[in-house]
């Protein structure tokens, strides 16, 4: 049987990234499976079960990079939080006490779908190619339950009633909803009976109660007339009452009698109205042609009906009736066609067009019925169909000019929001090459006197000249370096000479070994430059004949080698100067005195010769700047390519058509010191160039773009504004003028008036004139008590119609879409009865005519028979004049709210450190203005405007701005000298620091402790620029002195001077430091001057160079020649002298050192910018010491190191801002609080030491104040019944115009109404203005709602005062109020609302508790801002309002204490069982103590039981008492009376020792020991205590 090994199983790895040749579902992915052990490691697969084996390979969708376009990813709405602890365990775990809410998890269904369609796609990796899998949970809290919180209840009602039993209401309001599943909110209300007293008889509740109006319907059909309708101007006349009796017999036969009456009218009136058929054609024609003729009448169809309601007065139930207007709703017409789309072509990712359709009003609603819904719809379309073309976008460059060739620009401006791409920067960092100063070295020595022209030499006329070069290139070429060609004229020039390279061996004349003798001299041929050439070039120079010399035999004399001659002691000869040079030589043996030659006297030991005697008159040619770059006419124009190539330029690419042209300049003959001479003191060869060619820069014209297109005249415009609208269009400068070319236009903008007209297109609704009052139809009035057929209450309607603001009719659709609320069609009326007084209206008040004391009137008058009534003559009840007295307007002006920041004045620039205007190097500080806003109040303290008060609106003050100082620097100082006088080492240079910065200006670099800042900058010395330079040695000074023969032991000595090494040879002398010490040659020497005939020899030559490497076998030698011959019978020493190489001694190796990378080295001028580090290449010996690189140049080491780089020091780059935006509209409308704001952004972040940017980035100023005038409605009246005492009727109430300051904390005052003439009648947003509404007056005995409370305050969702961003709400509530005990079973169910709002505020809610009483206290809640509610504080926490003790304390005049013990009532002790319980509460006997200032005794006791308790005192009484109680309640002493008992013993001991100790008689004193206590002197310990 087959085993298989159950720690085995089968591990699949992640399938790999799908492949395939063609995008789409073709592809296939695998995957590795092996097979694995429980332990983790592989084995062979088959040790697995391969029946369970998954697949490896699949196929899958092959992504391309073109799906992105097709698929994306669709996100599920976040579902419902559930709590973490439910996922785990499926059970909602509530913890006992909730305090911050309960964290949770939101999951979302998240898929890969088809963008078109939204079908899902056929793998979800499709998506997760392109983006991450959105996450599908997030965390969430859910909230603490929030339970209701109520208001504490209102006192109690007065009884319902005033007799038998009523009820009497107390209500709460709630304060806050229940939220977050919280406790839902209680009874709003709670009732009590009540029972005034017994009731002597029946209590009438109500004379006359009203109901509501019914549904308004049409009057029955009558055969004389139709019924009629306000459109067919046809009055109606509505009865106002109609008794009706209840649904009994009674009731019935009056009705009945009623319609029988109405029946017989009708019959009569038909009867004498009847008209034929032609008369009734004609007045229907006519009927028709008025209802056409009357304005607006087709747009609505006003219908007149009749509403009724009943009156119950006792037990009796009338009908009374009102017209109505039946209800119609607003009818449209069907939607039109869409328009065409307003974009006519086809773009990918462009904006969309858009199209309308509308629809037209047929009937306007009247009677409340629905209103119009919109006449207008838009939609985004795109263009369909084929044949659509694609849209031409080139028009568009969203690109700077800068980055096109201007031939190729034939654009326009356009709007920038067409550009979809973020718009390029228009500031960028650039570089100012600093200018490169001319670096020169110094002068090559005077050379030969040469021909100027080695060509020609007849000119007899020759030169020495002197050179310099260039070590630098300069900016703009070596032209602007000064000359580097010094020149003296000379004699008996040549072009060519012999050059002594040395001379040979003294051979004595006549092959003798001694005596006089000549020295061959070895020459050879160079020119004026000492370079070797041909010897046939020098035929015509002097050669150097030989030099006599002497070659000393045994007796002679000996004298050294004359030395190098020295530097020339002037430069150049004059009239009082002369250059000398001077050489020497020694004795080195004196002679034998006969037979030998005599050694010369010391003068003849040294030689004096003329040198530089040339005069001082040094010339040299001197040159101007090269002039402009003219066109020269000699040259034809050629391609500007080939001309820069002539002329030796880079051309520029995109240049064309230039030309080579040539530049001069002045060449002059300057002698130093005197000034320009004659042209031919100077050598011509060497005379500047005076022209050269140059390439002519190509004229560069100006370019502009074409005109942009003009920009639309506004399309919505100020009513009333006359002021004409502008148009205009612009062009942009692409490239500006250069090199003489065409400049630029001076006018870039154009500005035209707007063809549209200024008037506003408005639309404003006409009313026409009310028409005749119509009364109810008489027929259905007529049987009504009272009622009279021509007056009454009725109703009238108007017309009302469309018009433009310019005069002309409109559509009604217009007025519905742009005017303001339609006005009313209808309105109730009165026709007066004959009995009526008619007035007038009133006329409007008069002006005044003078403020303060002046009255202004209005006036009515009475018409028609109304003037002979002397009831209507009362003028107490119908006054025909009103008199006002006219307004007493004072204003006194006063400043409010906060300076603003302080403005400096528009325009203000200052100048960079360059003297240049930088783009956002904005004038930052200096003398500005500060603004506070102005107020105005009226005399009754009410905002009027502020020219009333005669200002401007704002107080103005001058302010400063304290202007930047930057970090100020001194001067560098001048470099050090270079720490080494051989190879490399470092120079330093510092600056200190002078001011620091202040106000916002340019930081300071790093400084040191001492508050400088150092520059350190490698330097390299030149091994060879310091030489010692040693005199010749002096004259023998023989210390062991042969008279005869002046030889033997002696010393010489010479001076030894460090000199400064130049190109003539060592200079001037300098310090000995300076030159290196182990270099210094021997200043003395100890020596043997040889006797006559002894041999004499030369001084040492230099030893001859070790091999390398240094080994102790090789060696190194010097040598030394012979100068006389020895006598017979004496030797020479060893002409040679060797001693063997040992290491860092005399051998030395060498090798290079390379020092790190300098700083960066900028020019002299420059402070950033691009520069060079440089590294230093050292010759180091192998002892350490570094010496002059040609030690390393001779043995060919290898130099592989860049010596140089390029690099870049960071520029100190200001911050730049832009300009200050435009000031922006105020942030209010009107009131205090209104800003205006400017801003600014940044341009340019500072980098490195730049000055920072300034902390203000915007600006306010106050707005001027305006007073805020918005209509508000009064109160609603009390519920008006209509002369009943309940029931259905009207409440009203007006609309008024208020001003306030828009702060929001004050009411407003109340203005007149043409003060908000120029508002929207709108009140709190709502354009509907609703004056009356529909009430119900509670009769006696109902149960009702109480009206609306006010919105609670905002309140937010907090905990410990931080919000949970839950938002905030506000609530408000109705509760029940009962009248009836019977009818509480009938009462509505009382209401709460609530609704989000802003600006919210926490709320804490905390446990309260009062003193205890007894054995109970007052425990109630309480909100943080003091107001008492129920609801709120956790029910977890809540104080125990009652306590109990165990047994209950029942017996008379006990208690329960706080320690749960039972006590007794004040004045009352106990007396405790033998097990500590309470037997009984006794008495306590008291003691009376008078007390002062009471002829009366205060009763005073001590609680022994509980001394804490507060004692209630009696009323009258004046004085305190406490108890005194020595029995406990076993009946045993208590603790404390042997307290006092113990402590009145020790009392009365203390008592009886003093008494003792007073009487008794005193001993005398010791006089001696008082005398030695006088003399004791009084020591002290002083402290340091001052006071001491």
């Amino acid at each position: 049987a087959l085993f298989i090994d159950l720690t085995v199983s089968v591990s699949p790895g992640p399938w790999g990234r799908c492949m395939g040749s063609e995008c789409g579902p073709g592809g296939s992915q695998s995957r590795a499976v092996w097979c694995a052990h429980s332990e983790g490691w592989t084995t062979l697969h088959t040790n697995c079960d391969q029946a369970e084996r998954p697949e490896n390979q699949q196929s899958c969708f092959h992504v391309c990079d073109w799906h992105k376009d097709l698929y994306d990813w669709q996100l599920g709405a976040w579902n419902q939080c559930v709590p973490v602890s439910m996922r785990s365990t499926g059970v909602i775990q509530r913890p006992a006490v909730c305090l911050h809410g309960e964290e949770g998890i939101q999951t979302r269904e998240v898929g890969c779908v088809q963008k078109a369609d939204g079908v899902p796609a056929e793998d979800v990796a499709i998506c997760e190619y392109f983006e991450p899998k959105p996450r599908l949970e997030q965390a969430c809290l859910i909230p603490c339950p929030r339970d209701c919180v109520v208001s504490q209840f209102t006192p109690w009602t007065s009884c319902s009633k005033t007799c038998g039993t009523g009820l009497q209401n107390r209500v709460r309001f709630v304060l806050a909803p229940p939220m977050f599943g919280g406790s839902a909110c209680p009874n709003l209300t709670e009732f009590q009976t009540c029972q005034p007293g017994p009731c002597a008889g029946p209590e009438s509740l109500y004379s006359l109660r009203v109901g509501s109006w019914g549904p308004c319907s049409v009057p029955l059909p009558r055969t004389a007339r139709q019924a009629p309708t306000l459109s067919q101007g046809k009055a109606v006349a509505v009865p106002r009452r109609l008794r009706k009796g209840r649904e009994g017999k009674e009731g019935k036969e009056v009705k009945e009698r009623v319609r029988e009456r109405v029946r017989e009218r009708a019959r009569v009136r038909g009867r004498g109205r009847v008209k034929d058929p032609e008369t009734k054609e004609l007045i229907k024609n006519k009927r028709n042609r008025n209802r056409q003729n009357r304005q607006g009448g087709k747009f609505w169809d006003l219908q007149v009906g009749y509403q009724t309601r009943e009156v119950t007065f006792t037990l009796i139930i009338y009908m009374t009736y009102q017209a109505c207007v039946l209800t119609k709703d607003c009818e449209v017409s069907d939607w039109t066609d869409w328009s065409p789309c307003s974009k006519d072509c086809y773009e990918l990712n462009g904006p969309m067009g858009e199209h309308t359709r509308t629809r037209r009003v047929h009937l306007l609603p009247v009677g409340g019925g629905a209103e119009c819904p919109e006449l207008e719809e838009k939609e985004p379309c795109t263009p369909q169909g084929e044949g659509v073309p694609p849209c031409i976008v080139n028009c568009v460059i969203c690109m700077l000019y800068s980055e096109f060739p201007h031939e190729m620009i034939t654009k326009l401006p356009v709007d920038g929001d067409l550009c979809l791409s973020p718009p390029p920067n228009t500031t960028q960092l650039c570089h100012i090459p600093c200018p490169v100063e001319c670096d020169l070295s110094s002068w090559s020595a005077w050379g030969p006197c040469t021909f100027e022209n080695c060509l020609d030499t007849a000119a007899k006329k020759g030169f020495k000249l002197r050179k310099r070069r260039v070590i630098n290139e300069p900016t703009g070429g070596t032209g602007s370096c000064p000359h580097l060609v010094e020149a003296i004229p000379c004699d008996e020039p040549s072009c060519y000479d012999w050059l002594l390279v040395k001379l040979e061996e003294c051979i004595p004349d006549n092959e003798r070994e001694c005596g006089p003798g000549t020295q061959i001299p070895q020459v050879q041929c160079v020119n004026s430059d000492g370079e070797y050439v041909d010897r046939q070039l020098c035929r015509d120079a002097i050669l150097p004949m030989p030099v006599v010399c002497e070659v000393p035999c045994p007796k002679d004399c000996v004298l050294s080698p004359w030395a190098s001659w020295s530097l020339c002691s002037h430069t150049c000869s004059g009239k009082n100067t002369e250059g000398r040079q001077m050489r020497a030589r020694s004795v080195l043996a004196y002679s034998a005195g006969e037979g030998g030659v005599q050694c010369p006297n010391s003068i003849a030991l040294q030689e004096v010769r003329s040198c530089n005697d040339h005069p001082c008159t040094v010339y040299h040619w001197q040159t101007g700047p090269w002039g402009q770059c003219i066109e020269d006419t000699s040259v034809p124009p050629v391609n500007s390519t080939a001309a820069g190539a002539r002329a030796g330029v880079g051309v520029r690419g995109g240049d064309s058509s230039c030309s080579v042209g040539m530049q001069t300049r002045k060449v002059i003959c300057v002698r130093v010191n005197v000034g320009q001479v004659p042209p031919k003191k100077c050598p011509e060869s060497i005379r500047p160039e005076t022209v050269r060619p140059c390439l002519l820069p190509c004229k560069r014209d100006c370019s502009v773009t074409s005109y942009s297109d003009w920009s639309a005249c506004p399309a919505t415009c100020k009513e009333g504004g006359n002021t004409k609208r502008k148009q205009n269009r612009k062009r942009i400068i692409i490239q500006l003028p250069a090199n003489g070319g065409q400049d630029c236009p001076e006018v870039l903008t154009q500005e035209r008036d707007c063809e549209a007209p200024s008037v506003c297109l408005g639309y404003r609704w006409k009313t026409h004139k009310w028409r005749r009052c119509q009364l109810v139809p008489w027929s259905v009035r007529q049987d009504s008590p009272g009622a009279v057929e021509t007056c009454g209450p009725g109703l009238q309607a108007r017309a009302v119609s469309c018009w433009k603001q310019d005069g002309g009719q409109a559509d009604m659709g217009a007025c519905l879409k742009f005017a303001s609320s339609m006005p009313s069609l209808t309105q109730l009326c009165q026709l007066p009865c004959q009995d009526d007084c008619q007035l007038t209206a009133w006329s409007k008040f008069s002006s005044c005519t003078q403020d303060c004391v002046g009255v202004k009137t209005r006036k009515r008058m009475l018409v028609g028979k109304s003037k002979k009534r002397d009831q209507c003559k009362n003028n107490q009840v119908y006054p025909l004049s009103e008199i006002q007295y006219c307004p007493c307007n004072k204003y006194n002006a006063q400043p409010v709210g906060n300076w603003s920041d302080c403005i400096l004045p528009e325009g203000g620039r200052v100048e960079g450190q360059l003297a240049m205007k930088i783009q956002g190097d904005i004038k930052e500080c200096g003398q500005g203005y500060r603004y506070q806003a102005m107020v105005c109040y009226d005399q009754d303290n009410r905002l009027v405007e502020t020219s009333r008060c005669n200002s401007h609106g704002y107080i103005e003050e001058a302010c400063i701005i304290p202007c930047p100082s930057d970090c100020k620097l001194s001067e560098w100082s001048n470099w050090s000298r270079c720490s080494k006088s051989c190879g490399s080492g470092v120079k330093v240079r510092s600056k200190w620091l002078r001011e620091k910065p202040y106000n916002g200006g340019r930081p300071c670099p790093k400084l040191d402790h001492v508050n400088q800042v150092y520059e350190v900058v490698p330097c390299l010395s030149d091994c060879g620029q310091y030489v010692w330079v040693a005199e010749p040695w002096s004259v023998w000074k023989v210390s062991n002195v042969d008279l005869k023969e002046n030889c033997g032991e002696g010393v010489q000595t010479r001076k030894v001077r460090c000199m400064q090494n130049t190109m003539d040879g060592p200079s001037d002398s300098v310090e000995d430091y300076l030159c290196d010490p182990e270099e210094m040659p021997l200043g003395a020497r100890d020596s043997q001057l040889p006797c006559p005939e002894d041999c004499v020899l030369s001084d040492w030559g230099a030893w001859s160079r070790c091999s390398l490497p240094c080994n102790k076998i090789s060696t190194r030698e010097r040598t030394a020649y012979l100068i006389r011959q020895p006598g017979e019978g004496k030797l020479c020493p060893n002409t040679t002298e060797t001693e063997p190489c040992s290491l860092n001694s005399n051998c030395y190796h060498y090798s290079y050192n390379i020092t790190d990378w300098s700083t960066c080295q900028l020019s002299e001028r420059a402070v950033c910018g691009s520069g060079i580090k440089t590294r230093m290449l050292d010759c180091v010996r192998s002892d350490g010491k570094s010496v002059d690189l040609k030690f390393c140049e001779q043995l060919g080491l290898d130099r592989k190191w860049q010596m140089n780089a390029s690099c870049v020091v960071e520029c100190p780059v200001n911050c730049q801002l832009s300009d200050w935006s435009p000031w922006s509209e105020c942030t209010q409308t009107c009131g205090l609080a209104g800003k205006l704001w400017r801003r600014r952004t940044m341009l340019q972040v500072p980098q490195g030491d730049g000055r920072p940017c300034p902390l203000q980035r915007e600006q306010w100023k106050p707005c001027p104040v305006r007073p805020c005038y918005q209509w508000r409605y009064s109160p609603w009246s009390e519920c008006k019944s209509e002369g009943a005492r309940c029931g259905e009727g009207l409440r009203f109430r007006n609309v008024s115009c208020f001003v306030s300051d828009g702060s929001g904390q004050e009411e407003g005052s109340l203005v007149d109404d043409e003060m908000c003439g120029n508002l929207e009648p709108s009140v709190d947003g709502a354009k509907r203005v609703t004056l009356e509404e529909p009430c119900t007056s509670p009769c006696p005995g109902d149960c009702y709602l109480t009206d609306w409370t006010v919105w609670s305050p905002c309140q937010l969702s907090c905990v410990s005062g931080d919000d949970l961003g839950f938002g905030s709400v506000q609530v408000r509530s109705r509760a029940v109020l009962a009248q009836e005990p019977e009818n509480l079973l009938q009462c509505p169910e009382q209401e709460w609302e609530a609704r989000p709002c802003t600006e919210g505020q926490c709320y804490e809610y905390t446990w309260m508790t009062g003193a205890w009483r007894s054995s109970s206290r007052l425990v109630w809640c309480q909100r943080s801002d003091g107001l008492n509610v129920t609801g709120g504080c956790p029910m977890t926490a809540q104080p125990v309002a009652d306590r109990s003790c165990d047994p209950a304390c029942n017996k008379p005049r006990s208690f329960c204490t706080e320690a749960g013990v039972c006590g007794c009532e004040e004045r009352y002790t106990e007396v405790m069982t033998s097990d500590g319980l309470l037997d009984q509460c006794t008495v306590i006997p008291v003691l009376e103590i008078p007390t002062a200032g009471d002829n009366r005794a205060d009763v005073k006791t001590i609680r022994a039981v509980s001394p804490t308790q507060p004692s209630n005192s009696l009323p009258g009484r004046a004085g305190r008492s406490w108890f005194l109680q020595p029995f406990g309640p076993d009946g045993k002493l208590k603790t404390w009376v042997y307290g006092v008992a113990a402590g009145a013993f020790v009392l009365l001991v203390f008592i009886v020792s003093m008494t003792f100790l007073a009487c008794k008689k005193p001993k005398k004193p010791q006089r001696r020991q008082m005398y030695n206590n006088r003399l004791k002197p009084l020591t002290l310990a002083y402290d340091g205590d001052a006071d001491m």
